[in-house]
């Protein structure tokens, strides 16, 4: 997803925030007065985190005081209503900096992410700052914010979702029915800079201001896709026996596709944040239930898509495949994978003479390659702390084990082991070399739905992930 904003213009801000603290005092004496009377806890966090972000701040455990919601409610709610900030926003952003509760920097991190204005920017990173009891940043002032946050593990404030709603639907109000409670960590959710695709299915041929999804693509076959290069990354997925190629310069533009492969339906999202394609069997749902429709909803959760079923606007966790929130949450729908193999066009042909592909055309006229470009140099949104066992942008293969062990192997080390005829076996898994990618099946062959994804990626929707050693 592309970065951006929608500006929420700053009016009348010439100063740092503490400089109102002279007009907003007549409150403070019982902001602060309540502060002292609540409980307070001390955020444990790995060596590795005190190691990167240092010493996270003693955080306050109790209700908030009526001034202080007043206070949230004027500074993170009104100013997105009216589309401004003025002395009312300054006064109360004064007092939420004074109150010492550094939950409240989880809604000033999600304003931050909507504001245009410099000044602004300024002052409630500054504000943010104060709480965590860290420098202000002076530059991707969010992004370092956040990424504290969520290295930290701070708690989130009493009422986050109320009004973190109200902050993001005041700029899509189509998120509505997205921001409602589930198995979901709303405080990980952030804006990736576009807005939602909500378009029905197999109406994705109508232009939208979102990442398009398609819904079932045209494809050819391998001898009439001459646009394509040997060396092109492609993602090979086979279903009962029959194999189809999805190239990623159009995964890199579409992100979302659902299709139909060896008489099963597919839903299949790309994050180019993550380096991780995925495709979920979309219709093994419970009697009752219609075929989820994956979209795209514009949001990220520690740099993964947020992605959502069109149909019943339940949110599902891209990377385990389960509904999070709605009525197919309630329903208990986690939806099951079928492996993706990443490889080079020529390479996964050669192995799979009999394929289709996408057209080129559904790339329309684009040509990213966000991996190499864009994504280089590590993580462009918040994830907070890396697991250190591997670097960042390692390319894993991932698969979780019948005992529900997650197991990530690096795709490199794999690699040579295999081309050595050498055999990987964890518990019943078995990776395998297959067109010139890596999956994983168990003993008889069958397909565990494996996929690649960077190591980032994997470990934080996976923290006990064990490591193949190699």
């Amino acid at each position: 997803m592309a970065s951006g904003a929608i500006g929420v213009e700053a009016q009348a801000i010439g100063m740092r925030v503490r400089h109102w603290a002279m007009s907003a005092m007549v409150g403070l004496g019982v902001l602060i007065g309540a502060q002292q009377a609540w409980g307070q806890d001390h955020v444990e966090v790995p060596a590795h985190v005190v190691a990167e972000f240092g010493q996270p701040p003693v955080v306050p455990n109790g209700k908030l005081s009526k001034e202080l919601r007043a206070a949230v409610k004027t500074t993170f709610v009104d100013s997105m209503r009216d589309g401004g900030w003025g002395a009312d926003q300054s006064e109360a952003l004064v007092a939420i900096s004074a109150s010492g509760d550094a939950r409240l920097v989880w809604i000033i991190a999600d304003l931050m992410r909507f504001v245009s204005s410099p000044e602004l920017n300024f002052v409630l990173s500054d504000a943010a700052a104060e709480l965590l009891e860290i420098e202000r940043p002076r530059q991707n002032e969010w992004g370092v914010i956040t990424d504290h946050l969520i290295a930290w593990d701070i708690p989130e404030p009493p009422g986050y979702l109320k009004t973190k709603r109200a902050i993001f639907t005041a700029i899509v109000p189509e998120w509505d029915r997205l921001f409602v409670k589930g198995d979901i960590d709303w405080r990980h959710v952030s804006w990736g800079g576009v807005l939602i695709d909500d378009r029905p299915f197999d109406e994705t041929d109508e232009l939208c201001n979102c990442i398009p999804a398609a819904d079932n693509p045209e494809v050819s076959s391998a001898a009439e896709a001459t646009w394509l290069k040997e060396s092109d990354v492609v993602f090979g997925i086979e279903v009962n026996g029959e194999a189809r190629a999805y190239p990623r310069r159009i995964m890199e533009v579409r992100e979302m596709v659902n299709d139909t492969l060896g008489g099963r339906d597919l839903g299949i999202p790309y994050c180019t944040l993550c380096g991780a394609a995925q495709a979920y069997f979309t219709d093994d749902v419970p009697a009752g239930v219609k075929r989820p429709v994956l979209r795209t909803s514009g949001m990220l959760i520690r740099s993964n898509k947020v992605m959502y079923d069109v149909e019943s606007y339940s949110v599902f966790d891209t990377f385990l495949g389960k509904a999070v929130t709605g009525s197919l949450a309630k329903k208990g729908v986690t939806l099951k994978q079928a492996s993706v193999v990443t490889t080079t066009w020529g390479e996964w042909r050669a192995a799979h003479p009999e394929t289709t592909v996408l057209v080129e055309a559904l790339a329309l006229g684009r040509d990213f390659d966000f991996r190499n470009g864009r994504d280089a140099d590590g993580p462009i949104f918040p994830v907070g702390d890396v697991d250190p066992r591997l670097s960042v942008h390692e390319d894993v293969i991932g698969v979780v084990t019948a005992s529900g062990t997650p197991v990530a192997f690096q795709r490199s080390k794999a690699m040579l082991t295999l081309q050595r005829g050498e055999e990987i076996a964890v518990e019943n898994v078995r990776l395998v070399l297959d067109g010139g990618g890596v999956k994983a099946v168990d003993a008889n062959g069958e397909d565990l739905g494996s996929h690649q994804a960077f190591w980032f990626a994997w470990s934080q929707f996976y923290p006990g992930t064990e490591v193949w050693q190699g």
